[in-house]
């Protein structure tokens, strides 16, 4: 009898002007499981995503986005958005893990946790940080990672302030020039930080480049789901960090 394909749903919030989680999340997609997606808002589409945005978004009450996503039911739910938690810093972002896990009932995963998961999985603990954030939240994103005993040797960002929109619409050639800029002979990994960064399509690309291991906001989201879920290596999915499941 054949197992059926869609036995495991998974649930995953996705911040409203996101454009690249769902179509990256589809595509690292595990066999045997189905994917439920719920947008978040309060915060203004029009405003550069700066960090007082991030940080509201990332407290704001999601009580009637969860339960929502909880009526298919899911084995995880997944927070997709990596600034949300990052400027809020890592015990923020581990009790909203848990707090999604209570009200949920299912096993919780955000971005931001995922992303320092694959890290150590990697044994590295000297990376280069790439995001198109501005400023402010690469600061808190680099405080955020050394509180987890993780040490940004480099960083980059894009240059210029994104608007919403303008994070999703950076080409995977942009990208890899981003973390070619981080990759320093110290550096033991690439993080590419952002869900709505077209990072997954450019992640074989840059490892080929650099001969280093890369972790993206979305790929390391699935390598926790999977790793978490005893799922089996999706076929689709970038990356030497899906070697280790």
């Amino acid at each position: 009898m054949t197992a059926d394909p869609r036995a495991i749903k998974i649930g995953v919030l996705v911040p409203y002007t996101n454009t690249n989680l769902e179509p990256d999340m589809m595509l690292m997609r595990p066999e045997g499981v189905s994917l439920h997606f719920e947008r978040l808002g309060d915060y203004d589409v029009d405003a550069i995503p700066g960090a007082d945005q991030m940080a509201r978004l990332g407290a704001s009450d999601i009580t009637e986005t969860l339960r929502l996503i909880c009526g298919v039911r899911p084995r995880a739910v997944l927070y997709g958005c990596t600034s949300a938690t990052l400027t809020h810093g890592a015990g923020f972002d581990r009790d909203l893990s848990a707090r999604i896990r209570e009200r949920s009932g299912a096993v919780s995963l955000t971005a931001a946790g995922s992303v320092v998961a694959a890290i150590r999985a990697l044994g590295a603990t000297k990376i280069g940080f790439s995001s198109p954030y501005v400023g402010q939240i690469n600061d808190q994103a680099v405080a955020f990672l050394a509180d987890e005993r993780i040490e940004t040797v480099s960083r980059a960002d894009i240059g210029r302030d994104l608007g919403n929109y303008g994070q999703g619409e950076l080409s995977p050639d942009e990208v890899f020039d981003l973390a070619m800029r981080v990759n320093k002979p110290q550096v033991q990994a690439i993080v590419l930080s952002c869900t709505d960064m077209r990072s997954v399509e450019a992640v074989e690309r840059i490892e080929a480049a650099t001969g280093k291991p890369v972790v993206t906001s979305n790929q390391a989201m699935m390598f926790a789901l999977c790793r978490a879920l005893s799922l089996p290596r999706p076929k689709a999915a970038p990356g030497r960090i899906f070697d280790l499941l």
